[in-house]
């Protein structure tokens, strides 16, 4: 009995330790909760997590309560996101178009817990941050099958928001109808025009008659709104259930290449430190003979990747072009803060308007 209590005793005052120190680490939590939402970043971070329990595990030598510490660990940070969650439930997050359009989906997958507004194009939900009127805002910066987006890099170039996330969003196409229809009942279909010809073949293969829509929500709409077993839409599995579809069919588009790049928007700039970083910032170049060319050597010769390299009229004169750049490393390095030296040596003037860890991909929700 007397080993018992002394056991017991250590364990009351170990856990009143505990208790003080979860109140200390939870208060750390909400300022990590407030930075994400000035920065517009994910709650979950996952190889933020792996790196945590990598090494805080490490320090347990006893190999037999290392699994043990694992899962405490994964329980304290499951606790972390939860009240992260309710912290950033008041989060405004713009996107433009409708509810069940692709940027709403990019932004639901980024934000789950934050409220969306929807606004009529990108230039209006840019402005909504700029303004203050919300946090962020999750817009195209690109498109695989498209290309850029230009209306949303000439704002990136003009305003004076950064992007501190950048997330990869596969656009799947699938057949959606009312409930209780079959394929042969389906006489024509309704989308997009790119919706369309993205799955033009299989669209002709099953010799259905098109009718384009404003976006692939409205045609789902439109189709759910009918009752009509003769019509289905292509649309994404997550606009099947916010109108209560059937899915007929699942990834009828021909390529499976189609992905658009969002940008997440905020009026805080983000500033990761590690040398995996990336960056995307913009320069003009003087009105000199081989400017340009110097400016991407400096790049090079100071260790930076340069994985994108655009040019976009300025639009404040004739034949006047501002260069958009993506390069890999960090810019708030010794050596990066060298490079961006030597670049005002060679460019006329330069922004940098974004800095994040890596590109991310959000994974398609099952219906």
């Amino acid at each position: 009995m007397k080993r018992l209590e002394e056991a017991r005793k250590i364990i009351d005052r170990v856990d009143g330790e505990m208790a003080k120190l979860f109140a200390e680490r939870m208060k750390a939590v909400a300022m990590v909760a407030e930075a994400k939402k000035d920065l517009g970043l994910q709650i979950f971070d996952p190889a933020r997590e792996e790196e945590v329990i990598r090494r805080n595990s490490a320090r347990v030598e006893d190999e037999g309560l290392k699994s043990y510490y694992i899962n405490f660990l994964q329980s304290n940070m499951e606790i972390s996101r939860a009240y992260q969650s309710r912290l950033l439930d008041g989060m405004r997050v713009a996107y433009s178009g409708v509810n069940g359009a692709f940027g709403q989906i990019a932004a639901h997958r980024i934000f789950p817990d934050a409220t969306l507004v929807s606004f009529p194009d990108f230039l209006s939900a840019y402005d909504a941050v700029e303004q203050g009127d919300c946090d962020c805002a999750v817009l195209p910066m690109e498109n695989s099958y498209a290309g850029d987006v230009t209306q949303v890099v000439d704002r990136a170039y003009e305003g004076s928001l950064y992007i501190n996330g950048i997330y990869d969003l596969e656009i799947v196409q699938n057949l959606l109808a009312v409930p209780g229809t079959s394929m042969s009942d389906i006489k024509e279909v309704i989308s997009h025009p790119q919706a369309l010809s993205q799955c033009a073949e299989y669209l002709r293969e099953k010799g259905f008659k098109t009718t384009s829509a404003t976006n692939t929500a409205v045609a789902a709409c439109r189709v759910a709104e009918s009752g009509r077993h003769d019509i289905a839409a292509v649309a994404s599995l997550e606009t099947a259930r916010l109108y209560g579809l059937q899915v007929m069919e699942k990834r009828i588009n021909e390529s499976s290449n189609n992905t658009t790049r969002f940008a997440v928007f905020s009026r805080v700039e983000n500033r990761p430190s590690g040398d995996e970083n990336h960056f995307i910032m913009f320069f003009t170049v003087k009105n000199e003979a081989g400017s340009l060319g110097k400016a991407v050597s400096v790049i090079g010769q100071n260790g930076f990747n340069l994985r994108v390299l655009k040019s976009r009229p300025t639009k404040n004169a004739n034949w006047e072009y501002y260069f958009y750049v993506e390069g890999e490393g960090a810019l708030s390095s010794d050596r990066g803060r060298k490079m961006l030296e030597e670049l005002k040596a060679n460019c006329a003037a330069i922004k940098v308007v974004g800095a994040y860890d890596r590109e991310k991909l959000l994974k398609e929700e099952e219906v």
